[in-house]
């Protein structure tokens, strides 16, 4: 008996591992993507549809790790001084977005019947975007490191902080008051600055050598046992002090961002957040209402669109307002214009206090979940319109780099990488070569060169481009951030490979430097020298003359980067040569100067006195 009663524990396991197997392969064959995958699955096997499941929000209770650890992954994206850096994004950009959103959709539910106070709850719900969808979306085009990315990954920051005094709000609000004491209120405040405090003091000075400890233990299951350790402990501080656990985990993701174990604490935890992140897309299908949607079908088919395009709309007015191009703003306005898993919690918390009742909490809560279905749908639409127009790459007859074995890799074809490949090419060497461009892959190609489609800011694309087998890694992209992150990945991943990278300009080379890259050199140093060169000789300035001026600023560069390692930006400036006038000669010259006539001669004795 008790054999078989184990048994059937497992079913709902099996059914669940089953579903998404089965729904995800055929949803992304079919280009629809992942995430309307799992949520078809929950559909298929919650209570409106095979009932295996009765009650999706217990999975839903423990999927939302799945969010949890994702925005700790993104955590170790962001160094502190990136984080910084994006302040004005985070409380400039985001506090717009969700102000105009806000606005404008509680204007729309009072426009569809709704009084003020509940129009404006659901409003804010909605305005909270899915970081769940956002961030897998972001994840599946390979943008999650890029500015857009970091953009989108600032707003949501600034709603999961939102969420802290909506509910607050709401309980302010609730008719049920609850008996509340200034004491209370104090100590709920001091616990937040104590859970605060005690994470950022635990990631400053306790993870580190406590992963140096474990290392030395040479146990890998331990690794991720204490890096699932971190993680959960980090989002349960946060909730205990009544804020969000996905914030904490996200603060514990840059607290580890500069640490040395931080791309094995990433691999560690990659399984676990893939698995539950899913979970979480299957429990929220299950969670819809069907029987609610076919009974308010005209109210909630309204609601959605009505609610999604004016997010839209409003994301796209802001975008537009601080200075983003066409293209990103309505990118953005597509993918932000669903609401969120932090609506689920709003709009329970104002059931919960008597401030919403129980039919309109479902009908928002459905209309919610219809939005994050739509999305993946709704940027397949954008994708089509985008290539339609000439926007959007195609990706027909590009090969995905997958089990590359070349002796050199270089990532990124540009001008740089053309004419960087030609000395390895003339040697015979196997050269693997990804590039983030279609239309450069399919340029390249009539060519004859093979190039294979691939992300470089990636781990996983870097194994499967043959870097762990490669001698050397030649980094030719264009954006100095991206190299950075490439520089990044390989030193820490694949040392081994020797690392060759393309610098955007001198403050890149230093930065190249104190990374400790094999080889690196300025795009345009060689062209600008030999450039000089020649237009000293067009000036009928001697050959061997014009060759010694340029090993000369040869010299001069390169003992000046010497200085600048160690002494700052403005360190060696007495080598540079300017076109303000100077005393003394900046060339010395061949030979002494001679007075040619006796009046040039008594006005040089005049100066001189």
């Amino acid at each position: 008996m008790e054999h078989g009663a184990g048994v059937a524990n497992l079913f709902p396991v099996l059914a669940l591992l089953g579903a998404g197997v089965l729904a995800v392969p055929l949803f992304k064959r079919a280009g629809l993507g992942s995430v309307l995958g799992y949520l078809a699955a929950g559909i298929a096997i919650g209570p409106f549809g095979l009932r295996l499941f009765t009650e999706p929000s217990t999975i839903l209770h423990v999927a939302e790790l799945g969010v949890v650890m994702f925005l700790f992954v993104i955590g170790m994206e962001m160094q502190p001084s990136r984080l910084w850096g994006l302040r004005r994004q985070i409380f400039g950009l985001g506090v717009l977005q969700v102000s105009a959103c806000g606005a404008l959709l509680t204007g729309v539910g009072i426009l569809l019947g709704l009084s003020p106070v509940v129009a404006f709850i659901g409003a804010m719900g909605f305005t909270l975007t899915s970081t769940a969808v956002v961030v897998q979306v972001l994840n599946e085009r390979g943008e999650i490191s890029t500015p857009l990315g970091q953009r989108a990954v600032s707003i949501l920051l600034l709603e999961d902080l939102a969420i802290v005094p909506l509910l607050a709000f709401v309980a302010f609000l609730s008719p049920i008051k609850p008996v509340v004491s200034d004491g209370s209120r104090l100590e709920h405040i001091a616990i937040a600055v104590f859970a605060v405090t005690a994470l950022v003091a635990a990631g400053r000075w306790l993870l580190n050598p406590f992963f140096h400890l474990l290392a030395r233990a040479e146990a890998r299951e331990v690794m991720t046992a204490a890096a699932l350790l971190v993680v959960l402990g980090a989002a349960v501080l946060m909730d205990v002090g009544g804020l969000s656990m996905a914030m904490g985990a996200f603060l514990a993701g840059v607290l580890l961002s500069e640490s040395t174990f931080r791309h094995q604490l990433e691999a560690d935890i990659e399984p676990f957040r893939g698995i539950l992140l899913g979970l979480f897309f299957i429990a929220v299908g299950m969670s819809l209402d069907l029987a609610l949607i076919v009974t308010e079908w005209r109210l909630i088919l309204v609601a959605v669109i009505a609610l999604m395009a004016a997010k839209g709309i409003a994301i796209y007015a802001v975008a537009r307002l601080t200075r983003t191009d066409h293209s990103e703003a309505s990118f953005r306005a597509v993918l932000f214009a669903q609401g969120g898993e932090f609506a689920f919690v709003l709009y329970a918390a104002a059931a919960g206090a008597g401030v919403v009742d129980a039919r309109i909490n479902a009908a928002m809560t459905a209309t919610v979940i219809l939005s994050m279905a739509l999305t993946p749908v709704l940027m397949l639409v954008l994708e089509a319109l985008r290539r339609r127009a000439g926007d959007e790459q195609s990706f027909d007859g590009v090969e995905i780099a997958d089990g590359l074995q070349g002796a050199a890799l270089i990532i990124g074809f540009g001008r740089f990488g053309q004419v960087a490949s030609q000395h390895l090419l003339a040697r015979g060497i196997d050269v693997s070569i990804i590039e983030k461009d279609t239309e450069m892959i399919r340029a390249a190609a009539d060519f004859g060169f093979k190039v294979y489609y691939g992300d470089g800011t990636r781990l996983d694309v870097l194994r499967t481009s043959g870097a762990g087998s490669a001698k050397i890694v030649l980094v030719c992209v264009d954006e100095p951030e991206t190299a950075n992150r490439i520089v990044e990945l390989v030193k820490s991943e694949f040392p081994l490979a020797r690392l060759f990278v393309r610098a955007w300009d001198r403050t890149h080379t230093l930065h190249l430097i104190r990374e400790g890259v094999d080889y690196q050199i300025r795009e345009t140093l060689e062209s600008a020298m030999v450039f000089g060169e020649e237009a000293l000789k067009a000036l009928d300035v001697p050959p061997e003359e014009a060759a010694e001026i340029t090993a000369d600023n040869r010299r001069r560069d390169a003992e000046r980067l010497e200085l600048q390692l160690s002494g700052g930006t403005y360190a060696g400036r007495s080598l540079l040569r300017g076109n303000i006038s100077v005393p003394t000669p900046l060339v010395p010259p061949k030979r002494e100067g001679k007075v040619v006539d006796a009046e040039t001669a008594g006005a040089a004795d005049k100066k001189v006195l």
